[in-house]
């Protein structure tokens, strides 16, 4: 059997999307690479107070890695810390938690996704900057979806090609896009208002009802290609506002 050949990648700019603790001393690190897509390596050592790997591996923060190995698991040889982006505070940081458990349950491993790469570097400067959180993560989640070729179709009625009735409701089926006929026995689709498309494909989220629609569809859909995969990042922000409810009872 042919020996698989090692790879060596140096200074590639990168985000830590999620590390864990490996063996005593180091970290299996889960990083998002610009042209590379979703690298898995170890960083040996990382955990030791001295090392040059220690307090650099942290998420939402630009870095350059390098690493190398033949295998899905690569070796972690260099980490640096490129600066310039502030780190996400409160509500924004739960934000940048929610995009990096997407990447991490849908993005397959070593697909590079220039534009989705682009685009999460973008929704974390956002964020840090503390932009409006809704339109940054509609965004990220259209961009998700076209990358993984689940491009939502936001202008047209599927089955008749006509072009989207603002007062009219409709099923958006998953594999085709939205259309007035009802699904199929059995079948579930979210119905949503054409209104609420037709901001989804132009930004616009200045209405509070026609922003929690698009919430409720982007969840809906992208709940559907997790295929039963939990995004635990939801779950604490309903833990935090039932506890706000309970302290302002």
């Amino acid at each position: 059997m042919a020996r698989r050949e090692v790879e060596r990648r140096d200074d590639r700019p990168a985000f830590v999307l999620h590390a864990w603790p490996y063996k005593e001393t180091s970290l299996i690190v889960e990083a998002f690479a610009e042209g590379e897509g979703r690298v898995a390596m170890v960083a040996r050592g990382a955990k030791r107070p001295r090392s040059e790997l220690h307090g650099v591996l942290q998420a939402f923060q630009p870095v350059t890695l390098s690493w190398s190995g033949a295998g899905e698991l690569k070796t972690l040889v260099r980490a640096e810390w490129r600066g310039g982006m502030p780190l996400p505070s409160g509500s924004a940081l739960l934000c940048g938690f929610y995009l990096n458990e997407l990447l991490l349950k849908l993005l397959p491993r070593e697909d590079p996704h220039p534009r989705l790469y682009a685009a999460y570097r973008d929704a974390l400067g956002e964020l840090a900057a503390g932009a409006a959180q809704a339109p940054v993560l509609r965004r990220f989640e259209l961009a998700l979806m076209a990358e993984l070729g689940y491009a939502l179709q936001l202008a047209a009625d599927a089955d008749t090609g006509e072009a989207i009735d603002p007062d009219t409701r409709y099923h958006y089926a998953f594999d085709r896009g939205a259309q007035r006929r009802a699904p199929p026995p059995g079948v579930r689709w979210p119905l949503v208002r054409g209104a609420t498309l037709i901001a989804l494909g132009a930004g616009r989220y200045d209405d509070a009802a026609t922003a929690a629609e698009a919430k409720r569809l982007m969840r809906e859909i992208i709940d559907h290609h997790l295929e039963a995969r939990t995004i635990m990042s939801r779950k604490v922000v309903r833990d935090l506002m039932a506890l706000d409810d309970e302290k302002t009872e």
